[in-house]
């Protein structure tokens, strides 16, 4: 996995943990007037040994956001501060801004980008749109967390990451699995049951309306959980060949794919998905040691089951309500944001920028021979 890029100077993150004050010509110990402490002074303003609140700008009033918000603010309050959202309308921007405490609203994406008062903006708009919005951010010196998947096809993905590095701040794709802790373990487990072959079995699955011109298809909403799925199991790997199949409704949107991703060492990742019928959604790992099963749902699990046993790690308990299965999984994004900007990294080690451009370039081509594009 490649390593993580670091900001530059110019980038804009929120304040250094103060380690040592001596560093920064301040005497922590008591001067000569009375009552005066350097050290107390500091803490009144940007409290000891501790980051400033990341300031989040949300860009989209839809559903999914509206999940990444309710996750949020199930987060420390003096961590994470909701600034602003920005919508295609303005009514639709203060009624999100009224239903979860967000400070202001806006009704272009353009205010939000020119707000100083904002170090990241969360992408939650129509994937057709991520490329417009996520730049947009970024040319206004933002970090930017955008949804999946990054953008809608190879060169756009490149040309989104170039922009970060360009600009020197941080960008990641979110990732569709609950990670941290989660992914921790699936790590044991793997390293327990590695072999020579490796099959990765994934069915999500959502039934809608779906729509070419918004993005829409069975590869790009549901298949990015399974090619997520199957790269996080690879290592990263990039495959060596991609064989992908399925059909078109009269939209010319893909409705049932079906793929075989072959990999070096005589593995190979099977992945299943359709918007027809309601599969179960779950995730089957096979070596010649055993085989691990991540429960429902594959993309968001807590549980899993293993040779050795069954593991489980329940998401919390918010008390938010939110529109998709586990949202409240969100919150490791956020959080592992909020840590990736505090170090001073442009990507994030969990979700790294060649990661993201082996995802796109695999849907890519599951895209084309299915014929879609």
């Amino acid at each position: 996995m490649a390593s993580s890029r670091r900001l530059g100077n110019s980038a804009p993150t929120a304040a250094a943990p103060v380690h040592s004050l001596s560093h920064c010509g301040c005497d922590t110990r008591k001067s000569g007037r009375s009552g005066f402490n350097a050290l107390s002074v500091l803490r009144k303003f940007i409290g000891y040994n501790k980051m400033a609140a990341t300031r989040w700008g949300i860009a989209s009033a839809g559903m999914i956001a509206s999940d990444f918000v309710s996750a949020l603010k199930a987060l420390p309050a003096e961590e994470h501060r909701l600034v602003a959202v920005a919508a295609r309308s303005l009514e639709s921007a203060q009624a999100f801004r009224d239903k979860h405490g967000v400070e202001k609203a806006y009704e272009s994406y353009a205010k939000l980008a020119e707000d100083p008062d904002i170090d990241v903006v969360y992408v939650g708009v129509i994937q057709v749109h991520h490329l417009v919005v996520a730049s947009m951010m970024l040319k206004a010196g933002k970090h930017v967390l955008c949804e999946k998947p990054l953008c809608m096809n190879v060169q756009e993905t490149k040309q989104l990451i170039d922009l970060a590095r360009e600009k020197k701040v941080f960008l990641m794709e979110v990732r569709g699995e609950r990670k941290r802790e989660r992914e921790r373990e699936r790590e044991r487990e793997r390293e327990a049951s590695k072999a020579q072959l490796s099959v990765i079995y994934c069915k999500p699955a959502m039934l809608g309306p779906w729509r070419k011109d918004t993005g829409g298809g069975a590869t790009l909403d549901m298949g990015i959980y399974t090619v997520q799925f199957a790269t996080l199991v690879m290592g990263g790997d990039k495959p060596l060949k991609v064989l992908a199949g399925g059909h078109l409704n009269q939209e010319g949107v893909d409705v049932v794919t079906s793929a075989t991703l072959v990999y070096p060492k005589g593995r190979t990742a099977s992945l299943s998905t359709t918007i027809r019928a309601d599969l179960p959604s779950e995730a089957f790992v096979v070596g010649t040691k055993g085989t691990i099963k991540v429960n429902y749902p594959m993309w968001c699990p807590e549980s899993f089951e293993s040779p050795s046993g069954t593991y489980t790690a329940p998401l919390p308990v918010t008390g938010q309500t939110y529109n998709f299965n586990n949202s409240q999984g969100l919150m490791y994004e956020a959080a592992e944001v909020r840590r990736c900007i505090n170090a001073g990294l442009l990507e994030s080690p969990e979700m790294t920028h060649g990661e993201s451009i082996t995802i796109s370039e695999i849907m890519e081509q599951m895209r084309a021979q299915v014929g879609v594009i």
